[in-house]
């Protein structure tokens, strides 16, 4: 009887062999179905250029793979899929901020994900507030170079003290709940699309940090309140070019108001008449309003412009002096202060030589 025959075997090293080999084929399939399937979803298939400039708008309430769209018709990103997958992998999905963005073309995934992330780069407009401008000038001013609605700034700013007064205490008793006086002047880095009521805060937020420090010590001991001080300083300030003498056109006001004279200060006139003349005319001096100065004894009832720091200190701390009256003589603004009326008319004929007016 013939044998059986013998069942192949391999030996032991064999098997180990060709099972580790099985291992390493196996890997390398699966390596190389991840390779490609990375590639598929990841890889950058746009060809376009990379690196030019590409600006993209990502509208509200869309979806990751509408804004992987916009993107990959911009050229930024060569695959959706892969974008929006890894929006998805990383939590990103439904967080991508909506604006306008100035991106590259051939930027990876990861990197635009991150730009749309932390969302688009916020636009500021530098705008400058001169010194002794009034609300409306400043509504003006922003309407033109920020955009803001000049009357939604002006509705405020005219009357919209006590909307602020929370935060800013000296407010709850302005004169017509105006503004007037408090908008600090300065130069202003203002973001693109800020309302009227955002601008304003920052503004009063600069009258803080401005005054702060402000000793109304001296003012008070002539019985001259903060708020007196900001309308004093107001018209300072719209007297006077000179920081040298604001002090003492401070001083002037202190001393009309200690010996009960009128002040009879032109610009309280101009507040109301609201043009640039060159001299007020003699039926300009009674015209009917609480800030005529030359009608009505004591300050004004508000402020009358929008004062720097230069002239709110000066307004806290008058100059040690006797001068009743100021006249401007001086073409680089300067004046000649006097203490009595005839010294004050001799320069008021200088005055008139000098501008022919």
């Amino acid at each position: 009887m013939a044998a059986a025959p013998k069942k192949f075997r391999l030996s032991g090293t064999h098997a180990r062999r060709i099972a580790r080999l099985s291992v390493v084929a196996t890997i390398a399939l699966v390596v190389a179905f991840v390779a490609m399937g990375w590639w598929l979803l990841f890889a950058n298939q746009s060809h376009v250029l990379a690196g030019r400039p590409a600006h993209v708008d990502v509208k509200a309430g869309q979806s990751t793979r509408q804004i992987a769209h916009t993107l990959a018709d911009k050229g930024v990103i060569g695959n959706v899929n892969g974008f929006a997958l890894l929006a998805r992998l990383t939590f990103a999905d439904g967080k991508l901020q909506p604006g306008s963005y100035d991106l590259e073309t051939g930027m990876s995934s990861g990197a635009a994900i991150k730009a749309l992330m932390a969302g688009p780069p916020i636009k500021v407009v530098t705008v400058t507030i001169p010194e002794g401008f009034r609300v409306d000038q400043i509504a003006q001013r922003m309407h033109d170079e920020v955009g803001v609605s000049k009357s939604a700034f002006l509705k405020l700013a005219e009357g919209g003290a006590k909307q602020f007064a929370a935060g800013h205490p000296y407010l709850a008793g302005a004169y017509k709940n105006s503004l007037e006086g408090y908008l600090f002047p300065k130069t202003y880095e203002i973001a693109e699309g800020s309302s009227a009521s955002g601008i304003i805060e920052m503004m009063l937020d600069q009258f803080d940090r401005e005054t702060e420090r402000l000793d109304f010590s001296a003012a008070q001991q002539r019985n001259v309140t903060p708020a007196e001080v900001v309308v004093i300083a107001s018209m300072i300030e719209r007297e006077s070019k000179l920081d040298r003498e604001r002090p003492l056109v401070s001083a002037v006001i202190y001393n009309r108001l200690r010996v009960g004279m009128r002040l009879k200060i032109d610009a309280t006139i101009e507040y109301v008449l609201r043009d640039n003349r060159l001299r007020l005319t003699s039926a300009d001096l009674y015209t009917p309003t609480p800030y005529n100065t030359y009608l009505h004894k004591g300050l004004p009832r508000g402020p009358i412009s929008n004062p720097g720091l230069a002239s709110l200190q000066a307004a806290a701390h008058p100059a040690d002096s006797a001068f009743l009256y100021y006249v401007l003589t001086g073409k680089d603004g300067s004046h000649t202060f006097t203490t009595n009326l005839a010294d004050f008319l001799v320069a008021k004929k200088k005055s008139k030589e000098v501008f022919g007016r």
